[in-house]
């Protein structure tokens, strides 16, 4: 079963198409060829399962980067079906919107509150996370005006040097608890650094300290596991799990094989096929020549659609088992494939360059970086087909 995906371009399994307030006015008709981005909404849901399996305490889900480019709206629900509470995006933004698709989950917002949405966020029952003093001053004064006992969580910075309270902060804040007089503190949390190496010796030093600050805090629930966190043992089991990439198909265990379920796959039907003479260079910059007599197909997607020109040289597209490479440079819009061994292509041909035998962990190898920054990019002229629970 299919269906579709809100304010996104969207073709269905059952070939019902509808318009998007996005992108243009109309979609195109469904035997228009088009490069198509297949969302496994099922998978996602199987993912999350597989992770509350493996971690003892409670699993959220992490759908910051409007679910991590898949869409928020089409995710969130799916997860609070299947029995996921608890939500957390990185901005208000994203809170406020998340609210409007679900009403009644736990939202928390990992960048914290900025100054002056303290009252939109009581309004919108958003949990902020406390990253400074500042914050919990700011979020306790909010409280006391508006009469109500708000939740938070506190963000305890135990190596990443990024958000959350420093040493010197935590030591005031220890001294001084009456500084979240008022708040209601759900979960104290801490971020790992180095979480898919479950040899860094980061992981245990931030374990113990976060181990040493929590016991300050009796009574409050605990958060410490990201996506490979959940899978370095029970030494790293908190209240609380807060998956993101391993809920979208990214690898958590780089060291091992993938045990999540492939969500995305992304195709593009060939738009043209030229023959080419042996010495004849192809794309920008003549960054391919080629040695033979070729045959090469162009496809409609570039680095406009989220496949960065560092693929140049790098990417393989699938047909089925086949292999094809990438010859010349990505462009904006189109890329060049050398189909010489594979003559039977034709025109309107799907390449698969996303898939279950190609998955975002090897392309954002064939990239030099990373699966969030490959699905976090894809763009919004894929025709979307939604694979639904």
């Amino acid at each position: 079963m299919a269906m579709p995906m809100p304010s996104e371009p969207v073709s269905t399994v059952t070939s019902k198409t509808i318009a998007s307030a996005n992108t243009c006015s109309a979609t195109p008709p469904d035997h228009a060829p088009a490069p198509t981005l297949t969302i496994d909404v099922g998978a996602v849901v199987a993912n999350w399962r597989l992770l509350c399996a493996r971690h003892t305490g409670e699993t959220a889900a992490v759908v910051k980067a409007d679910a991590y480019g898949l869409g928020a709206a089409l995710i969130a629900p799916a997860l609070a079906a299947a029995g996921c509470r608890r939500f957390f995006v990185a901005t208000t933004d994203e809170a406020f919107a998340l609210r409007r698709t679900l009403p009644a989950a736990w939202i928390a917002v990992l960048n914290g509150c900025p100054p002056g949405l303290e009252a939109d966020a009581l309004a919108h029952n958003i949990s902020p996370v406390l990253n400074s003093l500042a914050d919990c001053a700011r979020w306790q004064a909010a409280a006391r005006k508006s009469g109500r006992r708000p939740s938070a969580l506190l963000h305890i910075d135990t190596g990443m040097s990024r958000l959350g309270l420093d040493a010197a902060e935590c030591a005031t804040l220890l001294a001084e608890p009456g500084r979240l007089d008022g708040i209601n503190l759900n979960y104290i949390m801490t971020h790992l650094v180095a979480a898919e190496d479950p040899n860094a010796l980061s992981n245990q030093r931030q374990a113990a300290h976060f181990a040493a600050i929590a016991a300050r805090f009796p009574g409050i629930g605990t958060s410490i596991t990201n996506s490979s966190g959940i899978f370095l043992g029970p030494n790293f089991a908190t209240d609380l799990a807060r998956p993101g990439i391993a809920l979208y198909g990214g690898n958590p265990t780089p060291h091992a094989p993938n045990p999540m379920r492939p969500v995305i796959t992304l195709s593009a039907p060939i738009l043209q096929i030229r023959a080419i003479n042996a010495g004849d260079t192809v794309g920008y910059n003549a960054s391919w020549r080629a040695g033979r007599p070729s045959l090469i197909a162009t496809i409609g997607v570039g680095y406009a659609d989220g496949l960065p020109r560092s693929l140049a040289g790098r990417l393989t597209a699938r047909h089925h088992d086949r292999v094809i490479p990438l010859v010349g440079r990505v462009s904006m819009d189109l890329m060049t494939f050398d189909i010489t061994d594979n003559p039977d292509l034709t025109q309107g041909t799907p390449l698969e360059l996303i898939g279950p035998g190609h998955d975002i962990d090897a392309i954002a190898a064939e990239a030099g970086t990373i699966p969030y920054e490959i699905l976090t990019s894809l763009g919004r002229r894929y025709r979307r087909v939604v694979k639904s629970v």
